[in-house]
Formats: structure tokens, C-alpha cells, sequence
């Protein structure tokens, strides 16, 4: 096939066009290498996907003619609409991005689908959307209509704005709302990352809601195989579904969403000293009040994606975490 993977020189991105490539599948990434965290890394990851089946170009997807012209010069079998941008507490503090990203760019790619014909649209979603939630695990036939970040309210956005496009055009949507992806070639700005960092320079960590946190820390080849699993399968309208009782998950049109997540939900500090025993060495914690915009808890129902497309997350805190370090040891010598 040929697919388009938007955020290609991101962590997830990245990592789901090596594996494309490695399958022999045609990629097409595009990224606009912003400065949100070290553009070296960014660069690094591309590097990896070195290979004649890869072409890249610095783009935008808030650049709505850069994407029109992207489409128009392309057929794509495959949209995957990784590119936003990230972080939630970032969110509270540079909220313009997140719309300038997450909506207009996102509105432009189902734009560039609709016109080019584009045989299925995956993107990200995220757990953030579960917001105040509490009922465990989070499952995607739940309401989830009260974000507590600007960043969880772009992804509910997306979602919305992909079933008005499976609705009026019938462009085949899948969403997949990632829970707390880790591991090799990670992000700088997230906790594995940080936690790293701080306990090799024997400096304090920051640990939120003085740990008292439990996350569904998902292995990133997990979330890869789940990726892979949802391109090669578009969505079928749900012919059971109703309007009296309208089910979040599925649609009379070709839309769907999954979680994708570890199903195995870990304490923080266990996490911590998982990462303890790999580096060898104790963390200096400094215990913090909760975030704004952050949640306590969250958990995976992944029994959709289970069913449908045999999905088994395999990779235990224990693995990830050893990769992890191993890879952060190399990389940054």
C-alpha cells in the first residue's frame, strides 16, 4: 500500500513507519520538526526509516494549502494521522497551538481524504478523552464528554469531526485512543523520559499527586502492532446501531473507535522502581500536589480490539522499561 503517515519524525510516527517499511509498504511522512522538544531526536527517528520506500517532506498540516497539494499529488490507500501537538499540562499553557494543530490541522487532512478519495483515515485519539471519568477500565462505549484539558478536548474534536466525515462522505474513520505509549526513541517531555534523566543526574524527579497515580503504560511495539492491525482493516457502518441508543464506538456510517492500551494498569512508584533497578541507582523523589488538567487513574478495555482484530499487547513494564534504558544509555552515551 501506499500510506501517509503524518507526524513521521514523532515517537509513534517513526516507529509505525519502520515497521510499514519494513513490510514493504510504500510511506509517504511528513512533519513539520517543530522546536516542542530537541529537533536532533526528531531527525534521528527519520534516519531510521532510510530505505527507497520512504519519502519525507517538511510539512505543516495547519498548512492547509501544503496539505491540499499533498493529496492532490499523491493517491494514498492510507491516512495515519499521527501529527498533533502534545502534552497536556502544555496545553494550559500554549493553548493557540493545540488549536492551530489539533483542529485546523486535523480538519485539513480530513479535507485532503475527502477530496483525494483516500481509502481509510486512522489518527490519534487519546485517553486524555475520558477526562473525568472514574468507572475502571475506561471502555469506548462510555460518554466521554467531560475533558479536563485543552489537549483532551481537541482529540474528543477529532473524533467528532471524523464521524461528520464518515457520515457525509462515508470516508472510512478509525480513532485509537493510545494509553500512555513508553519505551525507545520516546518523547523528552514524558515521565519515563524525565525520570531518567533526573535519577542519572542524581536529581530530584517530580512525581505528581505524591504518587498516588496508577497508568496503563503501554509498550510502543504494542501500540505499532494495534496501528498496523487497524490500517489493514476499514471500518463497516454497525448495522445494529440506533439512534435511541446511540453507542460512542461505532456508527450507522464506517467509523470506529478502539482503545489501545496494556490492560495491565501499573502504580507510578512501582514504575519508579522498575526504572530504579534497570539504572541501578535511587530516585530522589519530589512528591507534588495533582497537576491541572491530569487524572489519577487510568485503564485500558481493550476487549474490543481483542475481538475484532486479535489484539495482545505483550511487552510488561519490566521489558519496556529495561528496552528503554538500554536504548537511552546508547543513544545518549
Amino acid at each position: 500500500m501506499k500510506v501517509l503517515v503524518t507526524g513521521a519524525a514523532g515517537f509513534i510516527g517513526g516507529a509505525l513507519a519502520v515497521r510499514l517499511i519494513q513490510r514493504g509498504d510504500d510511506v509517504h511522512g511528513i512533519d513539520n520538526l517543530n522546536e516542542y522538544y530537541d529537533a536532533e531526536l526528531k531527525l534521528a527517528r527519520l534516519k531510521r526509516c532510510s530505505s527507497p520506500h520512504f519519502t519525507f517532506e517538511q510539512i505543516d498540516i495547519s498548512d492547509r494549502k501544503s496539505i491540499s497539494s499533498l493529496f492532490q499529488d499523491n493517491q494514498f490507500d492510507v491516512a495515519v494521522n499521527l501529527a498533533a501537538q502534545a502534552g497536556v499540562r502544555h496545553s494550559i499553557e500554549s493553548p493557540e497551538t493545540y488549536i492551530d494543530s489539533n483542529l485546523v490541522g486535523f480538519g485539513n487532512v480530513l479535507e485532503g481524504c475527502r477530496h483525494a478519495g483516500t481509502g481509510h483515515l486512522v489518527y490519534a485519539s487519546s485517553s486524555s478523552v475520558y477526562g473525568a471519568n472514574t468507572r475502571l477500565p475506561f471502555s469506548e462505549h462510555d460518554n466521554v464528554d467531560h475533558p479536563l484539558s485543552l489537549y483532551a478536548a481537541s482529540k474528543k474534536c477529532n473524533e467528532l469531526m471524523a464521524h461528520c466525515y464518515a457520515h457525509l462522505y462515508r470516508l472510512p474513520c478509525t480513532g485509537l485512543r493510545f494509553f500512555t505509549v513508553y519505551g525507545p526513541w520516546g518523547r523528552p517531555d514524558m515521565a519515563l523520559f524525565k525520570f531518567t534523566r533526573g535519577i542519572l543526574k542524581q536529581e530530584p524527579i517530580p512525581v505528581f499527586n505524591r504518587g498516588q497515580m496508577v497508568r496503563d503504560f503501554t509498550y510502543v511495539d504494542d501500540i505499532v502492532d494495534g496501528l498496523i492491525r487497524v490500517i489493514d482493516h476499514a471500518p463497516e457502518p454497525n448495522p445494529d446501531w440506533s439512534g435511541d441508543m446511540p453507542d460512542p464506538a461505532t456508527s450507522s456510517a464506517p467509523y470506529r473507535i478502539y482503545n489501545i492500551g496494556n490492560n495491565r494498569p501499573v502504580e507510578l512508584m512501582r514504575y519508579i522502581e522498575v526504572l530504579e533497578s534497570c539504572l541501578g541507582m535511587k530516585a530522589k523523589l519530589e512528591l507534588l500536589p495533582m497537576q491541572n488538567g491530569d487524572v489519577p487513574a487510568t485503564e485500558a478495555d481493550v476487549s474490543e480490539l481483542e475481538t475484532q482484530l486479535s489484539y495482545r499487547p505483550s511487552v510488561t513494564v519490566e521489558e519496556g522499561v529495561a528496552r528503554f534504558v538500554d536504548w537511552y544509555r546508547e543513544y545518549y552515551k
